[in-house]
């Protein structure tokens, strides 16, 4: 990822020196494995910690020669110790090396994401309880429905987000997995028992059965959460660009004191952080190609995936780390219009009100086909000639004859579409997550 959209703590975790970091923790952690279990001799493992260093020039300058990272990593290390180097690597595979320390990153990976989509998460929350009785008309196919309220679309967010909360955690816990089971996972030349101390050590959960690679449905399935959890920030952050558009003017996102809209333009305010958001979105969504073509490997493994991974993983967790950082502030700056929420809804000339009245009709009438035709022809005429329903239904004879003055007063009461909100709001907000 490019640099404008890395933020440090992330980007900080998928640098080179701390991939080799981890590379190292595997290593020594292998060692401490087969000292615990009387396999290497007493000492090795603090030996290598007390030792164990890597110089990344002399890791490039290695490489350049025998063109295999592995080997030259581990020809760096070796080169500052004493005879703890026998036990550095000590019947693993490249692999093993790899694939376990590349769980150590996902799963501080994970955390992070889980921290920043904990943060979005009560800001929705807020937004839900301060709007929870903020009217707006509801929209669907982008056209006047029936009314809602600001506070249930954010609180449809929230909930969205939660579950998205409990995926993040259930992936993290199946990309948690390490192995040191060899070159095609026959544990030829380490016991079982190696692999699931090392793991224990480093807080992994041992493959319950490997080749030479941990399996990559299981990297798959983390990047199709972190693109869903990049896909519902652009949904907060499309409707967001949409209740910004001049003629609905609802909501806006932040505009900071001196911030510029247009090079040419000085009046325009344009949703830059909820374009940004929607972009980088597209980009999550992206990698799910190459993630999925990465499970089917020849045999016991080639290395197809791996050049793929050195860019699609960390492009994956600092993108969306970048898109919670901006639904953050987003939301933190959100500028809503109640005012104009009433203005808009008001404007259609009550037509929302159609289901209302023809539900009451039809009851009065015993005809749903006549009483939908008398409600949606003036309901049109309402909507073409900007005039108030309730007026033309009452010029409706059958309406006048049928439905008294406090009937049409109870079709007409804008409260009655929130009557059983409240339910709503009290079981979505009873969950702890986000409190």
């Amino acid at each position: 990822m490019i640099e404008r959209y890395t933020l440090p703590e992330m980007g900080k975790l998928w640098s080179v020196t701390a991939r080799f970091d981890s590379w190292l923790e595997v290593e020594i952690a292998a060692a401490q494995a087969m000292e615990d279990l009387g396999q290497a001799p007493a000492g090795t493992a603090a030996a290598l910690r007390s030792r164990a260093r890597f110089d990344l020039e002399r890791i490039l300058e290695l490489e350049a020669e025998v063109h295999h990272d592995v080997i030259a990593f581990l020809t760096n290390v070796g080169e500052g110790l004493g005879e703890e180097k026998t036990w550095l690597h000590r019947g693993m595979t490249s692999s093993d090396l790899l694939d376990t320390s590349l769980a150590l990153l996902l799963v501080r990976a994970c955390d992070l994401i889980g921290q920043r989509l904990e943060r979005v998460g009560k800001l929705l929350r807020k937004l839900a309880m301060e709007h929870r009785h903020t009217p707006m008309i509801g929209r669907t196919h982008g056209v006047h429905a029936e009314p809602i309220t600001f506070g249930l679309k954010a609180l449809l967010w929230f909930a969205e987000m939660e579950r998205h909360n409990t995926r993040l955690e259930q992936v993290r816990e199946e990309v948690r997995t390490g192995k040191i089971s060899g070159a095609v996972g026959t544990f030829a030349h380490l016991t079982p028992a190696v692999e699931a101390r090392t793991c224990e050590i480093l807080r992994l959960n041992p493959a319950p059965v490997s080749n030479q690679v941990v399996q990559r449905d299981r990297h798959a399935h983390l990047l199709a959460i972190l693109a869903l959890i990049g896909a519902t920030c652009e949904k907060i952050a499309t409707e967001i660009r949409h209740l910004q558009r001049t003629e609905v003017a609802e909501a806006w996102e932040p505009f900071a004191k001196g911030q510029k809209g247009s090079s040419a333009m000085p009046h325009k305010r344009n949703p830059i952080l909820c374009e940004r958001i929607c972009g980088i979105a597209r980009l999550l969504r992206g990698h799910l190609g190459p993630a999925f073509e990465n499970i089917a490997l020849w045999h016991e493994r080639d290395i197809s995936h791996s050049s793929v991974e050195r860019i699609i993983l960390p492009d994956a967790f600092i993108g969306l780390d970048y898109t919670l950082h901006l639904t953050v502030r987003v939301l933190q700056g959100l500028e809503v219009d109640r005012e104009r929420m009433l203005e808009n809804m008001q404007a259609s000339g009550g037509v929302f009100f159609s289901q209302r009245a023809l539900l009451a009709l039809t009851a009065a009438l015993g005809s749903r086909e006549e009483a939908y035709r008398i409600v949606q022809a003036a309901a049109m005429e309402a909507s073409h000639r900007r005039l108030q329903l309730r007026s033309l239904l009452e010029k409706q004879e059958q309406v006048r004859m049928h439905l008294s003055r406090e009937q049409m007063d109870e079709i007409f009461e804008l409260d009655a579409f929130f009557a059983n909100l409240e339910p709503i709001f009290d079981r979505v907000l009873a969950t702890s997550w986000a409190t």
